[in-house]
């Protein structure tokens, strides 16, 4: 008995024909009605059905209802001081919510496990569980609905929210479909605001979509047609070289592959006259469990932090109490990616790392403290770090604990080099990794001598490096890792 979630590979994803002409299109109407602005709102809410609708329309009133139901809680969370019914209408709305996530999202997981419970008890019972389709980033604009509720509660809105204004901020196309999150109070002035075209950084927009094709096209596709999906879907009779660097493979893919989303969302965004936060920095340079997620995915782990842990007490309660929210923050964490065990298994690993490392930041002994402000200890810590990161990313990677065992039991079978490896395949997987230990001066200079190139030229090196993807990219574009969650 198992659930069946259908997703449909039509949706428009980036790297796409289709997208380049959504996109050239919305583009050039957007800054032609610029004024009056609410027109030039309408014109991008009216874009961004359109690109959720290409996937699927039978969604597109579920985005729409959400989006309504939670600019009515904002509005009425604004306009009323009374405590009593704002948590009322906080806990209403966040419950909401979730109750809608949870159908979707978390339906079949939970009679399945309730199914197996009443089995150990000797009670029979078979459901039958219909197949569903799972909205195509339905984790993603529930939280964005959250965040407008939440942030209305906690007083951090700027503006007033309007209904268009709402409708707008949690369906912009962008990140629709697979973040980064936005919040509410980082998001809604921008829309307060008239377009200007003067603000538009035309040369970080351009290098970021480039710069995630690469990641996405070049390098995350191959890694997962040429390693990844094979180790992962048959572990055994692999030699242990191949199934370690599938593991690293898959670590460098799963960065490649989100990280190059964001950051075509980000310049997309950008050339539209909107600004995202940065999602990822770096992050297996990381030499610990908190910087690792100061790095990663940003926006979902400052959205964890700010909106779970601190509302689960946070530091507050003390040294075992802080573990445990830590703990709870990085399950749900871990969920949210997921109806799977592995997925929960994953967070919990995260959260006990995050856990152990603060016990043992709190150490004051003096050669202890000295110790961690070392240069080879931060080399060692950086190398556990990636490390660890790689080995709880099989539990994500894998459909069931048997394939995530099979892998680690793979890993010690005998090293040998086959026709699995290609010299492209290993610049792939090191390009994908590598790439990340490159100083922010050397990518900053890099970055202000192409703004400081003709806007023509900017052009024409965007349209070669197109160009030259296209034709050094494998056929076809497999979906964004992300789209599932």
């Amino acid at each position: 008995m198992e659930e069946r979630i259908q997703t449909d590979p039509a949706a428009m994803l980036f790297p796409t024909v289709e997208y380049a002409l959504f996109f050239l299109v919305v583009f050039a109407i957007a800054w032609t009605l610029r004024r009056p602005l609410w027109l030039h709102k309408a014109l991008l809410l009216t874009a961004s059905y359109l690109f959720y609708g290409y996937w699927n329309w039978r969604f597109v009133p579920l985005l729409a209802g959400i989006s309504l139901f939670s600019a009515g809680v904002a509005k009425q969370l604004q306009r009323t001081n009374a405590q009593g019914r704002r948590k009322i209408l906080i806990a209403s709305g966040v419950t909401a919510c979730l109750v809608v996530l949870g159908f979707f999202k978390y339906r079949g997981f939970a009679v399945v496990q309730l199914a197996q419970l009443l089995a150990r008890e000797g009670i029979a019972w078979s459901p039958k569980v219909p197949e569903v389709a799972l909205p195509v980033g339905i984790s993603f604009f529930v939280f964005h609905a959250i965040s407008l509720m939440v942030d209305a509660y906690r007083g951090k809105l700027s503006v007033k929210v309007t209904v268009l204004d709402a409708l707008l901020y949690v369906a912009f196309f962008p990140q629709l479909v697979a973040g980064p999150i936005l919040r509410a109070s980082q998001f809604m002035p921008q829309l307060a605001r008239p377009r200007d075209p003067g603000d538009i950084d035309a040369a970080r927009a351009l290098e970021l979509i480039v710069l995630g094709l690469v990641k996405k096209v070049l390098i995350a596709n191959f890694l997962a047609t040429h390693l990844v999906d094979a180790v992962f879907e048959n572990p055994a009779g692999r030699s242990g070289l191949e199934v370690l660097c599938g593991v690293y493979g898959y670590a460098a893919q799963i960065y490649c592959d989100f990280s190059g989303y964001t950051d075509i969302a980000i310049g997309s965004a950008l050339l539209l006259g909107y600004r995202f936060p940065e999602n990822f920095h770096n992050p297996y340079v990381s030499a610990s469990p908190q910087e690792f997620w100061r790095r990663w995915h940003i926006s979902l782990s400052s959205w964890l932090r700010d909106y779970l842990y601190v509302s689960l007490g946070g530091n507050r309660g003390g040294a075992f109490r802080t573990y445990v929210n830590l703990f709870v923050t990085m399950i749900l964490g871990g969920l949210w990616h997921g109806a799977a065990w592995t997925f929960v298994a994953w967070g919990a690993l995260h959260g006990a790392a995050l856990a152990v490392h603060r016990a043992w930041s709190s150490i004051r002994w003096s050669p202890l403290a000295r110790l961690r402000e070392s240069g080879p200890w931060t080399g060692f810590a950086q190398l556990l770090m990636f490390h660890f990161v790689c080995l709880t990313w099989i539990l994500f990677r894998a459909p069931t604990f048997s394939t995530a065992i099979a892998v680690c039991q793979a890993l010690f079978a005998p090293w040998s080099v086959g026709p699995w490896f290609s010299p492209v395949l290993g610049l792939c997987l090191v390009g994908g990794i590598a790439a990340q230990y490159l100083p922010d001066s050397l990518t900053d200079r890099a970055r202000a001598a192409f703004a400081q190139l003709p806007l023509p030229v900017q052009g024409m090196a965007f349209s070669t490096s197109v160009l030259l993807i296209e034709t050094f990219g494998p056929s076809g574009i497999a979906p964004f890792i992300y789209f599932q969650f």
